[in-house]
């Protein structure tokens, strides 16, 4: 009931219990109470660490599904990214994930920031680092460093490049591929120039010590850290950026060409896509349980979910031969809410069992998303709001004004 009740459109303890009643009625057993009571209870004595337990083997599972066609260059790529879950506004949430300072006292919501540890093949997520908002997105990274196996590369944004990390990766065998950061300007030695925007520098190391490392452990490091600089150009009308600078640790411009990394970190956009299908898609942006230990729950809830959807894209995929990029996971998950009771309801023969899967896989795969490279997506809403105030007072103190339509603030 609790994957259902992820899985599910609405998202509410309702819709699950409903659900369940439905199913009650027709396997012919006596009625319940649509309370919802009873369920909320039941859920909050599931362990967190079976959830964690049936979360690692659907991921091991679905991770398996990849083969060596879905490689970079012979290697694993495991893509990086931050973002921050909001949740109800209640006094245990606030006390475990404060709001953000700017938000005025009883306007705010409590805010998770999560870093998430993608596979860029499949979209699987290989891990998961959450804390309150005032944690930096690297400190969270940090905590995923174990789930890196040598001869893996490392994709991210400017926001992973510091000169500690990258040397640190690199002595556990993992190489890096970040957007260089606009503040290292200095401190920089050209050495040689492999091609036309692609070039080797050496980083010098600042007297600095990091926050998070030891004093000693950061004396110890090399005074300088030799690195591979790419830069190329984004001509197409409507994009954002113009001008990139990739920093690398893959010096070997024989085994990985320049124009690799370009490719490369324009895929980087996929942990985007990857994010956007867990929290907007599938309802993970705004968590419902009104306690730290439940919310927890939930958001293992959505992992496993997220997998189970993402598991019947690989296979569809294989199937029939479809890249799982152009596999919709809206499309997956919206045939899966309609085909599931279906599947449950009818009392099947494994063989017919077999073939409806079948059926729902060819499905899935007959549905791909359209091509449309270079497209611009921008950021904006066309339909507009309703141009209701905005809440920033608390309830008891807020002045609503009668009319709507005099309200003239611009709506974020």
């Amino acid at each position: 009931m609790f994957l259902s009740q992820v899985l599910s459109a609405d998202g509410s303890c309702r819709e699950a219990v409903r659900g369940f009643l439905a199913w009650l009625g027709l396997a012919g057993h006596a009625p319940a109470s649509p309370n919802t009571a009873a369920y909320s209870k039941a859920r909050g004595r599931l362990r967190e660490r079976d959830l964690e337990d049936v979360h690692t083997r659907v991921r091991r599972a679905v991770e398996a599904r990849a083969g060596l066609e879905d490689l970079w260059c012979g290697r694993r790529v495991k893509v990086v990214d931050g973002s921050a879950l909001s949740m109800p506004d209640t006094p245990a949430n606030q006390k475990a994930y404060p709001q953000s300072p700017r938000a005025r006292p009883g306007c705010g919501f409590p805010v998770m920031r999560i870093v998430v540890l993608f596979s860029l093949a499949t979209g699987v997520i290989l891990g998961l680092a959450k804390a309150a908002l005032c944690v930096a997105e690297r400190t969270l990274f940090r905590r995923l460093w174990d789930l890196f196996e040598p001869g893996d590369v490392v994709l991210g944004d400017r926001g992973f490049s510091s000169y500690a990390e990258v040397y640190c990766l690199a002595q556990r065998g993992v190489d890096s591929v970040t957007r260089k950061n606009a503040r290292r300007r200095v401190g920089l030695t050209p050495l040689v120039r492999l091609g036309p925007g692609d070039h080797l520098v050496q980083w010098h190391k600042t007297g600095r010590t990091p926050a998070w490392l030891d004093p000693d452990a950061w004396r110890a490091m090399p005074d300088r850290l030799t690195v591979r600089e790419i830069h190329f150009s984004v001509e197409i009308p409507g994009f954002r950026t113009k001008a990139i600078t990739v920093v690398t640790t893959l010096l070997d411009p024989e085994a990985f060409p320049r124009d690799t990394f370009v490719d490369l970190y324009r895929r980087r956009w996929m942990a985007e896509l990857y994010l956007r299908d867990i929290k907007i898609t599938a309802h993970m942006d705004v968590l419902r349980c009104k306690t730290p230990a439940m919310i927890h729950k939930e958001l293992l809830m959505h992992l496993i979910a997220y997998h189970l959807v993402r598991g019947l894209m690989l296979e569809a995929a294989r199937r029939h031969r479809v890249p799982v990029h152009r596999i919709s996971y809206k499309g997956t998950l919206v045939t899966l809410r309609t085909w599931a009771p279906v599947l449950a309801a009818a009392r099947l023969s494994d063989q017919d069992t077999e073939r409806l899967t079948d059926l729902l896989l060819y499905y899935i795969a007959q549905d791909p998303l359209p091509d449309r490279p270079n497209r611009v997506e921008p950021r904006a809403r066309k339909r507009r709001p309703k141009n209701y105030q905005l809440l920033n007072q608390p309830r008891r103190l807020f002045k609503e004004i009668p009319h709507r339509n005099k309200y003239e603030k611009a709506l974020s």
